[in-house]
This record gives C-alpha cells, sequence and structure tokens, in this order.
C-alpha cells in the first residue's frame, strides 16, 4: 500500500454529487485524472455537476439512498461496468427541524434511511469492487453533529454519530488491506442543507424563516474549499478530518467535557449554538 494515493486514471464513485459538498469533491477528483461515477436523486443537480468535469469520464446515476434495493441494483450495474473502483465518497444526506418529540416516527426513519443505512448499503455494494484496488479510499462523511449533539438534532446526530462508528470499526476490520478509511465531520459549510432540511409539522412558518436566517450567517466555508480538503485527505490515507474551526472547536471541547460540553457551547465559547444550529445539520446534502 502506497503512503500516498495517486489520482489520475482512477474511478471515483461520489454519492450526493449534485449540489454542496458532493460536487465540489467531484471538480476536484475531476482535476486530477479520475473517472467519476456520480449519485444522486437531483438528477437535474447532477447534470448541472457534469458541466463542471470537461476532459474526464462522467457516468450519472439518480437514485434514492433510502432504497436498499435501488442501491444493490445500482452495485450490479457499476460492477458490470467498473469492475474496479478505487475511491468510495458516501456524502448524500438529508436534515430534520425540530426536537424528538415533534418528530414523527416516519420523518425519523426517513432520515437514518439516508444517512446511515445509505451509507452502510452503499459501502456494502461497493466494497468486493474496492477490494480490487491496489489502492482504494473510502470516505464517509459524518458531520460536525457527528461530534456533539445539540438539542434539536436527536434525529441527525444519531444518524451523524452512527456513521462516525461505522467508519471507525471499519477502519480498524480493513487496516490490513489496500482500503484507507477517512470519516469527515464538517462544520459550517454553505450549502443547500439548511434551506433543504424538512421542518416538524408542529414547527410555525416564522420558527423556520428565523432558522433559515440564522443558518446564513453560520454556513459560511466554501463547498469547494471542503471539497479539496477532502480529496487530500483521500491522498494521504488520513483517517478522519476535521473541516472548519467550529469542527475543531467542537472535538477539543468534547474530548475536555464529554458530558457538560454542552453548557459551555449554549455560554457562546464555542461554536455558537444558535437556535439554526439545532434545527439544520451543518453539511452538504
Amino acid at each position: 500500500m502506497s503512503r500516498r494515493m495517486t489520482i489520475a486514471g482512477t474511478t471515483a464513485i461520489v454519492t450526493g454529487a449534485a449540489s454542496g459538498i458532493g460536487r465540489a469533491v467531484a471538480v476536484s477528483l475531476a482535476r486530477r485524472g479520475c473517472t467519476l461515477i456520480l449519485v444522486d436523486l437531483d438528477m437535474a443537480g447532477l447534470e448541472e455537476t457534469k458541466l463542471l468535469l470537461p476532459g474526464v469520464t462522467v457516468v450519472l446515476h439518480q437514485l434514492d439512498l433510502g432504497n436498499g434495493d435501488a442501491i444493490t441494483a445500482f452495485g450490479a450495474r457499476v460492477a458490470a461496468d467498473h469492475p474496479v473502483i478505487d475511491i468510495l465518497v458516501n456524502n448524500a444526506g438529508v436534515a430534520l427541524g425540530g426536537t424528538f418529540e415533534q418528530l414523527s416516527p416516519s420523518m425519523f426513519e426517513w432520515l437514518f434511511a439516508i444517512n446511515f443505512w445509505g451509507v452502510v448499503r452503499m459501502t456494502r455494494t461497493i466494497l468486493p469492487l474496492l477490494h480490487r484496488s491496489a489502492d482504494a479510499g473510502l470516505v464517509n462523511v459524518s458531520s460536525l453533529f457527528g461530534l456533539i449533539a445539540p438539542p434539536g438534532q436527536s434525529a441527525y446526530a444519531a444518524s451523524k454519530f452512527a456513521v462516525r462508528g461505522f467508519s471507525e470499526a471499519l477502519r480498524h476490520e480493513l487496516k490490513d488491506t489496500t482500503i484507507g478509511v477517512t470519516v469527515v465531520h464538517p462544520g459550517g459549510v454553505a450549502t443547500a442543507i439548511a434551506t433543504s432540511a424538512r421542518p416538524a409539522a408542529s414547527m410555525t412558518d416564522a420558527d423556520r424563516g428565523s432558522d433559515l436566517e440564522k443558518a446564513a450567517h453560520l454556513l459560511r466555508l466554501q463547498p469547494e474549499r471542503a471539497g479539496e480538503l477532502i480529496v487530500e485527505a483521500i491522498i494521504r490515507r488520513q483517517p478522519r478530518l476535521l473541516i472548519g474551526a467550529d469542527a475543531k472547536i467542537a472535538s477539543v471541547i468534547e474530548r475536555l467535557m464529554p458530558v457538560s460540553y454542552w453548557t459551555l457551547l449554549a455560554r457562546g465559547k464555542g461554536p455558537q449554538p444558535h437556535r439554526a444550529m439545532n434545527d439544520v445539520a451543518l453539511k452538504a446534502g
């Protein structure tokens, strides 16, 4: 296994590539000569992403990552056309607004089906193809809320902590193989995750509008920068990547105060816990 991965000539799958961090990762990989298989439910967005990727082979797949049978079928199609996959970036994700008691069971399960089971199922179906690569990278995008769990984020934080645990265990299991595993924790990246978050039925329009206004001030890091950092982490085979000062600060505070960190954060001593941070997830979808 090489110390640094060479991207030129590789083939990568990127989920959630219609916008945000997924699109930025695709652009960064394409710039280095990577063949791309891009996945999203938003086909129009995928077509827009493809326009940004001249000079490389790009294949688009419209896919509902909450549908296990569809993921299995996708894996079979990919294997038929690409017997070796070198990079898998599990980036796609969704968000919800509202407390645990405000969220219906179906909303909670919908989010988990995409944010966690989508990652697990995509990994399971593509892992045999990664094993065929002489030097492979598997990236699972967690979140700032895979490090800390603020009130109002029971579903999202649970899914992103699950992605973190899954990724770390998988990295330990694959340590003697050619596959490097990276878990990514983005903080406030300027994507459409806030505007696309599904609000709980009991949330008022006024609360929703206030949350979106506050989110606009929090989601500041450009996705292009996040995408470049993720690709650099793949090249370096970096096991963990924190993106943004908010993620880095939260990681330190949580380690120092694993039970009472939110008391400190709520007083404004770390990443600002405005209600927008409670109601939207700070990562790309």
